[in-house]
């Protein structure tokens, strides 16, 4: 984790931000996702846009076609047992057709990003489309 602290950085604002949507989606009642990226010039990992999607399909129609992201989810569901529960998850867009380059720069982020965000689990993707089974994802089916 040493190398990639150094390589990669958060500013204090985007490290506030993710403390306060930690805190803020343990209580939602819908799912909230925030979407994350890498500026490639500064190497700093920051909020994508200022928006929190509460809608599956609406944040798949933000996410690019040819470039990773991750994106932050809070996702309260029912589980088999009746009891509610609130995942907070990362999830590692990484579509098949993004160059090696970007692979590259967001794979050597990827463990950085969760521990930032204090996220329980990664789940990969590789298309927008994918979005339309994260219960199941989420209840590990």
């Amino acid at each position: 984790m040493a190398s990639e602290s150094r390589l990669y950085t958060f500013s204090s604002e985007t490290k506030e931000k993710l403390h306060k949507f930690r805190l803020g989606t343990s209580r939602a009642k819908g799912p909230q996702a925030v979407i994350y990226q890498i500026n490639k010039k500064t190497m700093e990992i920051a909020q994508a846009d200022d928006d929190v999607y509460t809608d599956m399909q609406e944040l798949a129609d933000e996410l690019p076609e040819h470039n990773p992201r991750y994106v932050l989810l809070s996702y309260p569901l029912t589980l088999p047992s009746g009891r509610l529960s609130v995942p907070y998850v990362m999830l590692y867009y990484l579509p098949t057709t993004a160059s090696g380059e970007m692979r590259m720069l967001y794979a050597g982020a990827k463990e950085l990003v969760r521990n930032t965000s204090e996220v329980g689990r990664i789940i990969e993707m590789e298309s927008p489309e994918e979005l339309e089974d994260i219960e199941k994802k989420l209840l590990g089916e």
